[in-house]
């Protein structure tokens, strides 16, 4: 039987790209397919914490010739006129835009020497004892013994093979987000990542991202509070939360329509299995995404990675089930618990306005843990050493933290 790769990406954003890396890196033949020609625009914050220069340590030089502004200064703000400014000695966070950085990432994949189509827009998809076969909008047909599935949170591979018909509403964010030239909107201060959680009533997160040359600004939520109470458009609610930082003077300039796009998120935590079959699911198509913070890309990038070493560490010719096994075992090790965590504290906080405020103020009042979470930030704690450590170190801010008052 002939196949046209070893292994077929579906979808060339962070995770898809690195995966076709680490495939091409380990021998094999991975083709890395999507439906736009890159470089393409993505609707997306553009945030990645730095420990993913730590994680990756190829990535400073693949993103070498594109916009980075790394980020030492963070404002958190919450209800209650809870605030909580931190400032480091090192970068803690990295912005990018996903138009420069994911045709970075492709074209570090294709250097590594994986194949890359785009203008592939698969609309069908199917798996059988010897491999899976993808048929695009055009009628071209590509088939191989595996498929990782990097679509994006709209997975037409989930959707067709009936691994996801759908996120419930319940389980996507709507990010109702520009990304504007300074020359028409900037942040008072670049040198600073400023994220507010509640903001003006809403249960979940506004920011703003200083780029190099452009400004990411956003509001967002769990989808379905979004329809139970905002009563407005997304880009009225746009507009108006602009208009409202430009009064207090975190903006200078007005929102731009034309730079406007709303997009989901899934944070309602991974699949509960990410291996079905001759297809891996990575990234937003499996879920990997903080319910907190709403990061995507490192998850991404790390889904990706480890659902290519998976394949590469058994082989294209072993049973689909022991791909999928190393693949469930190697994510779960490394992210699972924390993006478990992530969901949990989500519903727990946004279930009350005070407890947000709580957790600013007591972050506020205790340096020696805004230290321990900025050094995870970094990558110089891992999730679990951090878990760990707020346990043993801090129990009783914990609990205060976790009260509502």
């Amino acid at each position: 039987m002939t196949f046209d790769a070893d292994v077929i990406v579906a979808g060339a954003g962070p995770a898809g790209a690195v995966a076709a890396r680490t495939l091409a890196a380990a021998g094999l033949r991975p083709l890395l397919v999507d439906r736009a020609t890159f470089p393409r625009n993505k609707p997306c914050g553009g945030g990645l914490s730095a420990r993913a220069l730590r994680r990756f340590p190829w990535l400073e030089r693949a993103m070498d010739g594109i916009d980075v502004h790394r980020i030492r200064r963070l404002h958190l703000e919450g209800p209650h006129h809870s605030r909580l400014d931190l400032e480091d000695s090192a970068p803690c966070v990295v912005l990018v835009r996903r138009v420069e950085f994911d045709a970075a990432l492709v074209r570090d994949a294709a250097s590594a020497g994986a194949d890359v189509l785009g203008g592939f827009e698969i609309t069908q998809a199917d798996q059988d004892a010897d491999g899976v076969t993808l048929r695009s909008r055009d009628g071209r047909r590509l088939r191989a013994r595996l498929v990782i599935a990097a679509d994006g949170v709209h997975s037409v591979l989930g959707k067709r093979l009936g691994v996801n018909p759908k996120w419930p509403r319940r389980s996507l964010a709507i990010d109702m987000m520009e990304e504007t030239p300074v020359e028409t909107l900037r942040a008072a201060r670049p040198d600073v990542l400023w994220v507010a959680y509640a903001h003006e009533g809403l249960d979940g997160y506004a920011y703003v991202f200083p780029k190099v040359r452009h400004v990411n600004v956003g509001i967002g939520c769990v989808l379905s509070h979004f329809d139970d109470a905002v009563t407005v458009a997304p880009y009225a609610l746009q507009t108006r939360f602009v208009e409202s930082l430009v009064t207090r003077g975190v903006l200078d300039g007005a929102s731009d329509r034309q730079t406007f796009t709303p997009f989901l998120i899934p944070v309602g935590g991974p699949l509960p299995r990410a291996a079905h079959g001759r297809v891996l699911f990575a990234g937003d198509a499996g879920g990997f995404v903080h319910a907190i913070t709403a990061e995507g890309i490192y998850y991404a990038m790390v889904s990706g990675e480890l659902a290519g070493r998976a394949i590469a560490a058994t082989g294209v010719a072993a049973t689909p089930q022991r791909i999928g096994d190393a693949y469930e075992r190697a994510w779960r090790r490394e992210i699972g618990a924390e993006l478990r965590d992530a969901v949990l504290v989500q519903k727990y906080l946004f279930s009350s306005h005070a407890r947000v405020a709580n957790v600013v103020n007591g972050a506020s009042a205790s340096p020696s843990l805004t230290a321990l979470i900025l050094d995870y930030f970094k990558g110089h704690v891992s999730y679990g050493a951090l878990r760990r450590r707020m346990m043993l170190r801090f129990p009783m801010t914990i609990v205060r933290l976790a009260r509502v008052s």
